[in-house]
């Protein structure tokens, strides 16, 4: 009998040791190369739900998520689910169970197939997809091209053949994602290996001020304290800081000097990477991806303290909005402050409602060229759109605007400005 009972308590010791192993490892927070837990964005919306709410319908909140109907925002309807590379090869979306896949068939036979496991992009422009090769990610072959609805090849890789071979560095998601642990092994670029319980998808609240666990603690038990105390307040850091942070993702692929996720907000970002292009090049930058080294270029930005905040509200969406946006140049560009738009007012045109389309028009990117599924001309390759960041003025784009505005060739050429390049 006392043989029973011994073994039942080493029973029941095995079974408490377990539970609270897995337990441990459920809790278990997320840190980041310095120790830092992250407290994740429910707690933050405990105590700033308005702004949590708002941000969390931003392009940026959605910018990663793991792989799910509700993510993937193209078609597996059985006539539109495929992209024809050449009339021998082509990739189908399918829909197995709870699982999403890209399946390559050559002269019909299938040859691979990748289940989808992150998406990348909020599909407001378009979507690639990646997929886990053990504790790898990799580059599906087909992305999603938001404008027309459709599937078409990833950038990165060639439109005449499915490959499934572009493994995606920690650099890649540092700017996709908000926090994730890699490892690196000696030597090598891309051999990244990524934890999957480390890793928060999305740019959330915690990517720009900072790692909140302590934040929270500290403010759980002092509730009356209203300064907040272990986070960064975007707002006290100087106009280089906050470019700085913008700069990580939006000034182009850079030359990395630390590991990936090393840099936090506050940091200098040149003590970490260093550009891919010299400052007297940054006004012949292509469009896509380098944001911030165009608009250094700007006569604006030159001449003013501006920041990108100057103009995007972060923790609201404002796509589309060109009033808006308008508003913010119509705000230095008043007559007092700063210069009023030289074009002079014509009939059916109001110059505070849109002046992006002008001065900051979407132009073709010599980077991404697309090709997309069911075009009436499947071998032509089209420019991905991009809004310039370069704040200018652009004479054929200021045509093209007038002119969906009905307003005629020959007002535009006599409301054009003498000093404007272009004018004939």
């Amino acid at each position: 009998m006392k043989r029973w009972n011994v073994l039942l308590l080493l029973l029941a010791g095995i079974c408490l040791f377990a539970m609270l192993c897995t337990s441990r490892r459920e809790v278990e927070p997320v840190r980041n190369l310095y120790g830092e837990a992250y407290a994740g964005t429910e707690a933050c919306r405990s105590c700033h739900r308005a702004i949590c709410d708002s941000f969390m319908r931003t392009a940026h909140y959605r910018d990663s998520r793991p792989a799910s109907a509700a993510a993937i925002k193209g078609s597996f309807r059985a006539d539109s689910n495929f992209f024809v590379y050449q009339p021998a090869y082509r990739v189908r979306m399918e829909q197995r169970d709870s699982n999403f896949y890209q399946t390559a068939f050559h002269n019909g036979h299938k040859y691979r197939s990748e289940a989808f496991g992150v998406v990348i992009g909020s599909g407001r422009k378009g979507q690639s997809y990646l997929y886990w090769k053990g504790e790898k990610l990799y580059q599906l072959p087909v992305s999603y091209f938001a404008p027309t609805g459709t599937w078409c090849n990833s950038p990165g890789y060639k439109a005449d053949t499915p490959l499934f071979d572009r493994a995606v560095p920690s650099y890649c998601l540092e700017c996709h994602a908000t926090q994730a642990r890699t490892v690196v092994e000696p030597g090598e670029e891309y051999g990244d290996f990524f934890d999957r319980g480390q890793i928060i998808y999305g740019i959330t609240c915690e990517r720009c001020h900072g790692p909140g666990a302590k934040h929270v603690a500290f403010h759980t038990e002092h509730p009356d304290e209203h300064a907040g105390v272990y986070i960064i307040d975007a707002g006290r850091l100087t106009r280089q800081q906050q470019l700085d942070a913008c700069a990580l993702c939006h000034s182009g692929s850079r030359y990395p000097l630390k590991p990936a996720f090393s840099f936090r907000v506050g940091d200098r970002l040149d003590d970490f990477s260093q550009a891919k292009y010299l400052p007297q090049e940054a006004a012949s930058l292509d469009v896509h991806g380098n944001q911030y080294g165009l608009l250094s270029t700007s006569k604006c930005f030159a001449a003013s303290s501006m920041t990108c905040s100057t103009c995007h509200r972060v923790h609201g969406d404002q796509e589309g909005n060109m009033p808006a946006y308008s508003q913010r140049c119509m705000s230095c560009h008043n007559g007092t402050s700063g210069a009023l738009c030289a074009m002079p007012s014509l009939k059916g045109l109001v110059l505070g409602n849109n002046c992006i389309d002008c001065h900051m028009p979407a132009l073709p990117s010599q980077k991404i060229m697309l090709r997309l599924s069911g075009s009436p001309d499947s071998a032509k390759l089209i420019a991905n759109l991009v809004r310039t960041h370069r704040i200018a003025i652009y004479p054929e784009q200021v045509k093209a605007y007038l002119a969906r505005l009905n307003i005629g060739s020959a007002a535009f050429k006599a409301g054009l400005p003498a000093d404007v390049p272009g004018r004939r």
